[in-house]
């Protein structure tokens, strides 16, 4: 049984993470093994991410803290993990919607984005998205590619004009 302090201090740090938070997804982790979830951490780490289970009604008592008040997690099946993203939305879901097709026994149950509550389906949604790169780099391919075909366009003009000048001066 953990103590008062203890479970206090667990309120406190579930608060405070979920105050700087930009993503929050809840996942259900029954039937893992300890060895897929140090994976599923370790990957989550190396991004940034935090992981961390706690009863349920200590996560609802921290969310309340955090001014989160409608949200009740007690409802939600199984063993809660929250994972916390601080830089980007939808990496955090990325990772754990990938992990889930490789292990069946995680589950996305729902999750915060922005501070909005977005059911299993919507977090699903937003893992399938590109990332924030590719749709930049989409962006920047579809600015500059006018703009590449209007040079080619314009240097084929020129060349031509250069040719039309080796021709006439061949010829004089």
């Amino acid at each position: 049984m953990i103590s008062k302090e203890k479970k206090q201090e667990i309120i406190k740090d579930l608060a405070d993470k979920l105050s700087r938070q930009k993503t929050v997804i809840f996942s259900d982790h029954t039937g893992l093994k300890v060895n897929q979830v140090q994976n599923l951490r370790w990957q989550l780490r190396e991004e940034k991410i935090d992981y961390q289970v706690a009863k349920k009604t200590l996560i609802d008592l921290a969310f309340k803290k955090a001014g989160f008040d409608k949200i009740k997690i007690k409802g939600l099946p199984g063993q809660i993990a929250l994972i916390f993203g601080y830089e980007d939305e939808i990496l955090p879901a990325k990772i754990l919607y990938n992990f889930s097709r490789e292990n069946e026994s995680l589950r996305i149950l729902a999750g915060l984005v922005n501070g909005e509550y977005l059911e299993e389906k919507a977090i699903i949604g937003l893992a399938k998205l590109p990332s924030r790169q590719e749709l930049l780099a989409r962006l920047i391919g579809n600015v500059s590619a006018p703009l590449s075909g209007l040079i080619n366009v314009l240097q084929g003009n020129l060349i031509k004009l250069v040719n039309l000048f080796k021709n006439l001066k061949l010829e004089t």
